[in-house]
C-alpha cells in the first residue's frame, strides 16, 4: 500500500513537470482558441516538432496560395521553408506572429514589384478589407493577403466599363494623366494632321456619369467630318470631306485624285478621269457654291461641253459611237442608224463589222459608188470590155451575198453556148468551178463537149463517124445514153427490123469476163452472123457443113421462122397438116438438163403421128 502511494506522486509529481515543459507559453491571439492539452495534437505531432501539413490544414488560403504558386507564399524559397520559422507561437497573447518589418519588406518576394506611386503608397492603403473579394479572408484583421493584381481590385474604375479593365494598356504606374501608354493610331480613329496637335478634351469631354465625374473615351460618332465639324457646304456636296480635304488643312482642297465624282449624278470614266477639276467647274471660294454649277448636266449630253463635229447629223447620244477614253476609240457602235449617213446599209451590209469599210477614222469619206470600190474583183476582169469591169450587183445581191447570182437561165440562152437538154438541169459550179484552180470561172471554157466531158470512145469509134471528137454525131443533150439517129446504113451493116429498137450498148458494149466493173467497148471488126450476138438455140440440128445460117429461116422482124419452107424437107405440108401449130408435131425434150424442140421427126407414115 505504501508502495502504491509513493507510485502515485510520484506519477502526479511527473506530469506536472511535464505540461510545464509541453506548454511553454500562452498562444497568440489568433490562436488562443488552440489552449489546452487536449489541443496540442491540432499542431503537433507527438514528440515531433510543429508540421507544416497541420498548418495548412486550417490555414486553406495558404495552401491555395502555393498551389498556384502565387503571392509571398507561392515563392518557391518561402515553399521549402517551415511555417514556424516566421511563425512561432506560444509567446503571450500580444505577439505579432508575422513579424514583418514593412519599411525592409522585399515586395517583389511577392510576385508583384511595387512601380511608381506604389513604391510610395503604405501598405494598408492597398492591404484593407474593401480591396479583398474573398469573404474568408476578409474577415481577417490585418491580413495581406486576398489581392488581387488587377487595377480595378484597388481602385475605382473611371471610365465606368466603357473600356477595357486592363488599364495598364494605357497608363503607367506614375500617374493617370497622361495616359502614356496609349498610342491614338491604335485606335479606331488614328490621328492625322491638324488633329495630332489638339489637346483630348477638345474631343473627348469631361461630364457627370452616375454621378460620378467621367470622360467620353468610347463610342464618339467619327464616320464623318461632320460628326464633329460643321458642314460649311450644308450637305450641298455627296460623299466624306476626306474625299476632297485633308486633315493637315481644311482651307485647302485634294480633290481632284480622292473625290468619288460617282457619288453625284455624272459619273467619271475614261478621260473624264484625267481632267482638272477646274476645267468644268467654276473656282469660287463661297463653300456654298463650289462646285455648284453644272449639277443638272446630264452625262450622255456631251455637246453641252464639246463640240459636235457631226454638226447633229448624228444626233447628241455620242456615247453610243465613242468611248470616253478616247473620241477616236469608237466601241461596237451595234445603235447606230446609218441610214442618216449618205449609203445606208442593206442585206449583208447590216452585219459587216465597221472596220472593214472604215479603215482610219470614221469621219473619213468612203467612196460608194461601184462594189469594186470595196470589194476585189473575184472574176479578175472576165467580164471586163475595154477594160471596164461591170458592177457587182448587176448579178449579185446584197440581200443574198456573192453565193448568190442573179444571172438567169434566159441570159445564159443569149451567150455563145445556149443551154439545152440536161445542160439546163446542170447546177452551175458543175461547169464553171474550177477544180485546178479551186475558183468560179466562166471564159475559155469551150463549147465542144469534150472540153468538159471524157471522152469514153476515144480510139475506139472510128472518126468516119466520129469527126473531130463531135459527140453530137450520136448523143443529144438530153441524156447520154439516147443517140441522135445515128445512120447504121453508112456501116458495113445496116440496122434491119427488131435490130432498130436494141439499145447501142447491147452489141457495142460487153462485161469484161475477168473484172464485172469493167466494160469493154467493141465498134469496129464486129461479126455479122447471128450466132455472134445470138445464142443458137438448135445448136447443129440444122448446120450445113458445120454452119447454121439462122437467115434461112429467120427473120430480123421476129423470132419467127418466116423464111422456112417446109416443102424443102422430106416432108411436104398439105392439106390440114397446114393448118397445124408447128408445136403439136415438133415437141420438146430435156437434154442435159436443157428444154430442146425436136425439129427433125425422122417420122414420115402416118401411123408415125395417128393411132
Amino acid at each position: 500500500m505504501k508502495n502504491l502511494i509513493v507510485h502515485i506522486a510520484i506519477v502526479v509529481f511527473s506530469v506536472t513537470i511535464s505540461y510545464g515543459q509541453i506548454s511553454p507559453g500562452d498562444l497568440s491571439e489568433a490562436h488562443k482558441e488552440l489552449e489546452g492539452m487536449s489541443n496540442c495534437t491540432q499542431c503537433h505531432e507527438l514528440g515531433e516538432k510543429v508540421l507544416d501539413r497541420k498548418c495548412l490544414e486550417c490555414h486553406k488560403e495558404i495552401q491555395t496560395l502555393i498551389n498556384k504558386k502565387e503571392g509571398l507564399h507561392g515563392q518557391v524559397k518561402v515553399i521549402k521553408q517551415d511555417c514556424f520559422k516566421c511563425h512561432s507561437d506560444h509567446h503571450g497573447r500580444k505577439f505579432d506572429m508575422i513579424h514583418l518589418d514593412e519599411d525592409s519588406f522585399n515586395h517583389e518576394e511577392t510576385g508583384y514589384e511595387l512601380e511608381g506611386k506604389h513604391a510610395t503608397v503604405d501598405c494598408r492603403e492597398c492591404h484593407m478589407p474593401d480591396n479583398i473579394q474573398n469573404i474568408e479572408i476578409k474577415k481577417k484583421k490585418h491580413t495581406f493577403l486576398g489581392l488581387d493584381q488587377e487595377c480595378l481590385a484597388c481602385h475605382d474604375d473611371f471610365h465606368q466599363e466603357t473600356l477595357s479593365a486592363d488599364c495598364v494598356q494605357c497608363h503607367d504606374f506614375k500617374e493617370f494623366r497622361p495616359a502614356s501608354n496609349f498610342n491614338h493610331n491604335d485606335a479606331e480613329f488614328a490621328l492625322k494632321g491638324k488633329h495630332k496637335d489638339l489637346e483630348c478634351i477638345e474631343c473627348h469631354k469631361e461630364t457627370t456619369r452616375n454621378g460620378k465625374e467621367f470622360q467620353e473615351f468610347a463610342g464618339l460618332a467619327f464616320e464623318d467630318c461632320v460628326s464633329c465639324h460643321e458642314d460649311p457646304h450644308e450637305r450641298k456636296l455627296p460623299g466624306d470631306c476626306k474625299s476632297c480635304h485633308k486633315e493637315d488643312d481644311f482651307s485647302l482642297f485634294f480633290g481632284g485624285d480622292t473625290f468619288n465624282h460617282n457619288t453625284t449624278n455624272f459619273t467619271l470614266n475614261g478621260k473624264h478621269n484625267e481632267v482638272d477639276c477646274f476645267s468644268c467647274h467654276k473656282e469660287s471660294d463661297n463653300p456654298l457654291l463650289v462646285f455648284q454649277d453644272n449639277l443638272r448636266t446630264n452625262e450622255n449630253n456631251c455637246v453641252k461641253c464639246h463640240d459636235d463635229v457631226h454638226e447633229g447629223k448624228f444626233g447628241l447620244d455620242c456615247a453610243k459611237c465613242h468611248r470616253e477614253t478616247s473620241f477616236l476609240s469608237i466601241k461596237e457602235i451595234k445603235n447606230f442608224d446609218h441610214s442618216v449617213t449618205d449609203y445606208p446599209l442593206e442585206g449583208k451590209h447590216l452585219q459587216v463589222d465597221c472596220k472593214k469599210c472604215h479603215k482610219g477614222r470614221f469621219t473619213m469619206a468612203i467612196d460608194f459608188s461601184a462594189c469594186n470600190k470595196c470589194h476585189d474583183d473575184y472574176h479578175q476582169g472576165e467580164f471586163a470590155v475595154n477594160n471596164i469591169s461591170p458592177d457587182c450587183i448587176e448579178c449579185h445581191s446584197l440581200q443574198e451575198g456573192f453565193d448568190y447570182s442573179l444571172y438567169t437561165l434566159d441570159q445564159h440562152q443569149e451567150t455563145d453556148f445556149p443551154l439545152k437538154g440536161a445542160h439546163v438541169a446542170t447546177p452551175c459550179y458543175a461547169c464553171h468551178v474550177s477544180e485546178e484552180k479551186d475558183r468560179w470561172t466562166f471564159r475559155e471554157l469551150g463549147s465542144k463537149c469534150v472540153d468538159c466531158h471524157n471522152d469514153i470512145h476515144e480510139n475506139y469509134i472510128s472518126v468516119t463517124f466520129y469527126p473531130k471528137q463531135d459527140c453530137t454525131a450520136c448523143h443529144i443533150n438530153d441524156t447520154w445514153s439516147s443517140i441522135n439517129s445515128f445512120d447504121h446504113s453508112k456501116t458495113d451493116w445496116a440496122l434491119e427490123g427488131k435490130h432498130q429498137q436494141v439499145a447501142c450498148r447491147d452489141c457495142h458494149f460487153t462485161e469484161s469476163e475477168n473484172n464485172k466493173n469493167e466494160i469493154i467497148q467493141k465498134f469496129t471488126n464486129l461479126e455479122t452472123d447471128c450466132i455472134a450476138c445470138h445464142d443458137n438455140v438448135h445448136e447443129n440440128t440444122f448446120a450445113i457443113n458445120g454452119v447454121t445460117d439462122c437467115v434461112r429461116c429467120h427473120v430480123t422482124t421476129s423470132w419467127i421462122p418466116e423464111n422456112f419452107d417446109h416443102d424443102t424437107t422430106n416432108f411436104s405440108l398439105e392439106g390440114k397438116h397446114t393448118e397445124v401449130d408447128c408445136r403439136a408435131c415438133h415437141t420438146s425434150t430435156t437434154v442435159n438438163g436443157k428444154e430442146e424442140i425436136i425439129y427433125k421427126l425422122n417420122k414420115l407414115e402416118c401411123i408415125d403421128c395417128h393411132q
